[in-house]
């Protein structure tokens, strides 16, 4: 099986950087970058990335709104998406869940917890 595709999607350079080390050194993923839901958007359709990981607040286009229109457009729609965000709030949560994410990680995140979940997505998105 090919190296798999993340966009990793964050507005703190430092979050993104360090993200971005790890999951490619320990869950050996080809890491794609974006600071904002329409960096996001546009990332999504050029690189067809096999997950995206997601913050929601951020400048420009936060995270959810980035999220409705992935799952709007037939050439992202498939693509499932994590929400990692420090919003803790069930209306944040339950906002994200009516959008179709996939999972919802709050931070600090535990990366061996993080791994964990994007491998169990990636597994039951080419098993099903």
């Amino acid at each position: 099986m090919s190296e798999r595709k993340i966009l990793l999607v964050e507005d703190e350079k430092d979050i993104r950087e360090m993200l971005k080390k790890v999951l490619e050194i320990y869950g050996r993923y080809t890491v794609i970058m974006a600071e904002d839901g329409k960096e996001a958007i546009k990332q999504a359709n050029i690189t067809k990335p096999d997950l995206i990981l997601m913050d929601i607040k951020m400048p420009e286009m936060d995270g959810l709104e980035a999220l409705k229109i992935l799952k709007e457009t037939s050439t992202t729609v498939a693509i499932p998406v994590i929400m990692v965000t420090a919003c803790s709030e069930d209306l944040c949560r339950a906002e994200a869940g009516r959008l179709y994410d996939e999972d919802y990680i709050t931070k600090p995140v535990k990366i061996d917890d993080l791994i964990a979940r994007i491998e169990k997505v990636l597994i039951r998105r080419t098993s099903g």
